[in-house]
């Protein structure tokens, strides 16, 4: 069992993700394609990248969340996995069709 000044910092780490997290939603896709990347530097002040990637999965479940975490070149990827709502997922494909309109645009 963890002592008690552990288990605090543990929870602080989870109560700051999910802050993370909930800041990086968008509110025109309902909570829908959650997703955060930590960089290295994020993760060393703050523990361990096996303790890190479970308090992320933690923070996301709070959220309603079906995180999934992977570590790759000194980041934390937490990404949503639930099944998105084809409305929902027809509004963020019409966003990233814009996006790549307007990049398009710029370059010319």
């Amino acid at each position: 069992m963890q002592d008690e000044p552990t288990r605090r910092r543990y929870e602080k780490l989870i109560d700051r993700l999910e802050s993370l997290m909930r800041a990086a939603l968008k509110p025109e896709y309902q909570g829908y394609y959650g997703r955060l990347i930590l960089v290295s530097d994020d993760l060393a002040e703050t523990a361990s990248s096996r303790t890190s990637q479970r308090a992320a999965r933690e923070a996301g479940r709070r959220l309603g969340w079906k995180p999934i975490t992977r570590l790759a070149g000194g980041r934390l990827f937490v990404i949503d996995k639930w099944k998105v709502p084809e409305e929902i997922e027809q509004l963020a494909e019409d966003a990233a069709a814009e996006a790549m309109d307007r990049a398009s645009r710029d370059h010319q």
